[in-house]
């Protein structure tokens, strides 16, 4: 077996991806990621390739980065990651771990745009309760900040704030805690597996394309020290 990582830079990806190396014992050889390549950033969550390159860098994993073009359409999306896929048989994968929670229609796509190219998918988050889910991520030293909020769904006063127990006090009722119908996007910092911790404050909040984003940018490092 051998498993790149659906890699969003948030608390999901950075908890499936713990998950699956420590409880399914399942070997990962690279993260694997979309950035908008007119930006420059990570596509959905607006974090930077800098930080992108530091979590890899931090996790000791290497980067498998599609560039997507804005915009951006279904067809060349998918075409852009067929031929990645491709190039990820020709390294030996055969698993791709991703970090849905329980939105069947995504699975579902997932699934069928794997079927018969070789990679099975794994979803070792699945229909966990995101209550618990959430509270377990933060016990197990997952550290985030919100990247990226749908003001349609969540106070953009949420952007830029730590994930952390007050952060999950504070959601309005009917926001999923760990932001699976697109609430809120995160970027992790710290958790498992982390090397280190990564310095970043918050930048410039923006509205763009009815999503309200904090820009993080990398601080100075604090040292040496060990993230925990």
């Amino acid at each position: 077996m051998r498993a790149w990582m659906s890699w969003s830079t948030g608390k999901d990806s950075a908890y499936a991806l713990h998950v699956a190396r420590e409880q399914l014992g399942v070997p990962i050889a690279a993260l694997h990621t979309t950035v908008t390549a007119d930006y420059d950033r990570v596509s959905m969550h607006g974090v930077r390739r800098e930080l992108l390159v530091r979590q890899a860098e931090h996790l000791g994993l290497p980067l498998r980065v599609v560039e997507l073009p804005t915009p951006c359409s279904n067809d060349q999306y998918e075409r852009r990651m067929s031929a990645s896929l491709a190039q990820g048989l020709a390294e030996g994968v055969d698993r791709i771990v991703f970090g849905d929670l329980f939105l069947e229609d995504i699975r579902a796509y997932r699934e069928e745009r794997l079927a018969g190219t070789g990679i099975t998918p794994l979803f070792p988050l699945w229909q966990r309760d995101t209550h618990e889910l959430a509270a377990e991520m933060l016990g197990a030293g997952i550290r985030a900040r919100v990247t990226c909020v749908d003001p349609r769904q969540l106070d953009p006063a949420f952007a830029g704030r730590e994930f952390d127990r007050s952060f999950l006090d504070d959601l309005p009722a009917g926001v999923d805690p760990c932001g699976e119908r697109g609430e809120f996007h995160t970027f992790a910092y710290d958790g498992p597996g982390f090397r280190r911790r990564i310095a970043v404050a918050n930048g410039e909040v923006v509205e763009r394309e009815g999503f309200v984003f904090a820009d993080l940018v990398a601080a100075p490092s604090p040292g040496p020290q060990p993230s925990r």
